[in-house]
């Protein structure tokens, strides 16, 4: 079935999604259990029935959670908060992970081991740099200082993807940086952020600090448009992103956008080729390839160019689907149907495109009836023409692409609409170096390396503007003020 909103009365005996979050929360708990409110039938991605229905917040609670934030700016110490954030978090790893397996199909493990992590990681390193920074800059002898003042209210709308990482980036920065914080998450995967209000309430955030505001697109909608907002961040596809700024931009409101990619894996002829192929493989199909930042597209020197596609199908051929609630390192079901079915037009797509399929293809994974497990696919003599070289598919397909010389396999690289990350395989520094510069994207890995704690996470071009995680997280929630002239205290 489709993600489609209806009436409670057509959802006979499905269950309310359980609330959680006490007074943080929106609709209020008399509101959320009343069969009147429209609320979203969720279903299961591993079997595709219906599971649940989400209550939505509509223009009234919009104004509310406004009205309440407007008073909590700057209130609270926000180092304290952070450091007992974390801990609640910790103490209730288990019961997010599965939240997120639920909502979103995620294998267990994965969202043990990745999803929840990873949110923990950064939260750790925004308290870092919170407790490294100052809120004030003197700049020149004499009283002449740079103070960073909180932007205001802060309007925080996250995706299903990566549910509560995106959650801990967005609110972590928001918190340190002083703003009074509203939360949208994706209505496809709530629970997880609702399990995190909890953890914002016991952490002693003050009344109206933190509100989180159950609902779908139109509720985000409305809330990015809303007077009483001082900067939007967004996280999600660029479609939906350009209708963000708009509303936000109407009320010259700053929006912070982190949107889609088709990011470019370069393998040089000199790059450990086993290795390189290896992690690729996994870049792009991992959490069952709905990452934006996915290594998508794999651009290869040609003198290995045929090794390389070899190595790719062999390993894409090892990557199987299995159940979410099943132990091991297994992709999981889309998310929806609608991401199925998005997945297998791009899929068909590129079969008509003319593109060289080696490994998967359309269609359910083998061994699944029922769920939105889709095969893990890979594409070779993908042509800069082709729809797959360019449009962003958010499912396990790799395409592969030759490229003669640098100069090409940066041209290559560059080209399409989106700027979000690359990924380089050579073992030549100064080529690292060269290609690094070259890349319009922004953020480059080298062979394998993870970015530091802290490093910043964003792009250019369609792929949004504004970063996230450590320093850079903060400083994106907040004004900078010129103040000259100071006495000495």
């Amino acid at each position: 079935m489709d993600d489609t909103l209806i009436t409670a009365a057509a959802a006979t005996g499905l269950p309310v999604l359980p609330r959680r979050g006490g007074g943080a929360v929106l609709p209020s708990a008399r509101a959320w259990a009343d069969p009147a409110r429209p609320r979203l039938v969720l279903a299961d991605p591993a079997t595709e029935a219906p599971r649940a229905l989400l209550p939505l917040s509509r223009a009234a609670e919009v104004e509310r959670a406004v009205a309440r934030a407007r008073g909590a700016i700057g209130q609270g110490d926000r180092a304290a908060i952070l450091e007992r954030l974390i801990a609640e978090i910790g103490a209730r790893r288990e019961e997010m992970a599965q939240a997120i397996s639920r909502d979103m199909g995620s294998p267990i493990d994965f969202a043990r081991e990745k999803q929840v992590e990873a949110a923990c990681d950064h939260l750790r390193a925004t308290l870092n740099a919170l407790r490294a920074m100052s809120d004030r800059d003197e700049i020149a002898p004499g009283g002449h200082e740079v103070h960073h003042v909180p932007a205001g209210v802060a309007a925080l709308i996250t995706p299903w993807n990566w549910p509560l990482n995106q959650v801990a980036l967005k609110v972590g920065g928001a918190l340190a940086a002083g703003c009074a914080m509203i939360l949208k998450p994706s209505e496809l995967s709530t629970s997880a952020a609702l399990i995190f209000a909890d953890c914002m309430e016991a952490a002693g955030a003050p009344e109206g600090l933190f509100t989180l505001l159950a609902g779908d697109g139109e509720t985000g909608r409305l809330l990015a448009a809303h007077p009483g907002i001082d900067i939007v961040s967004f996280t999600g596809s660029t479609s939906v992103g350009r209708g963000i700024a708009a509303a936000a931009g109407a009320n010259l409101v700053p929006a912070l956008l982190e949107l889609g990619g088709k990011s470019a894996n370069l393998l040089f002829a000199d790059c450990d080729l086993a290795l390189a192929v290896r992690q690729g493989v996994a870049h792009c199909f991992r959490n069952s390839g709905q990452s934006c930042n996915a290594a998508s597209r794999m651009l290869v020197a040609r003198e290995v160019y045929d090794a390389a596609v070899e190595l790719a199908a062999e390993e894409a051929a090892s990557w199987v689907m299995g159940a979410p609630a099943t132990r091991g390192g297994h992709l999981g079901p889309l998310v929806s149907q609608a991401q199925y079915d998005r997945v297998q037009a791009h899929i068909e797509a590129a079969l008509e495109d003319g593109a060289r399929l080696v490994s998967g293809g359309p269609g359910r994974a083998e061994g699944f009836e029922r769920g939105w497990y889709p095969r893990p696919t890979v594409f070779a003599d993908v042509a800069p023409g082709m729809r797959l070289f360019r449009e962003e598919v958010f499912g396990p397909v790799l395409s592969i692409t030759p490229f003669e010389d640098e100069a090409e396999a940066v041209r290559l690289a560059n080209e399409g609409e989106y700027g979000l990350a690359g990924y380089l395989q050579t073992a030549d520094p100064a080529r690292q170096r060269r290609v690094a510069q070259g890349l319009r994207v922004g953020m480059v890995q080298i062979n394998g390396r993870s970015r530091a704690e802290g490093a910043p996470f964003g792009g250019v071009r369609q792929s949004g503007y504004g970063r996230e995680a450590g320093i850079w997280g903060i400083r994106a929630f907040q004004v900078v003020k010129s103040v000259s002239g100071l006495d000495p205290l």
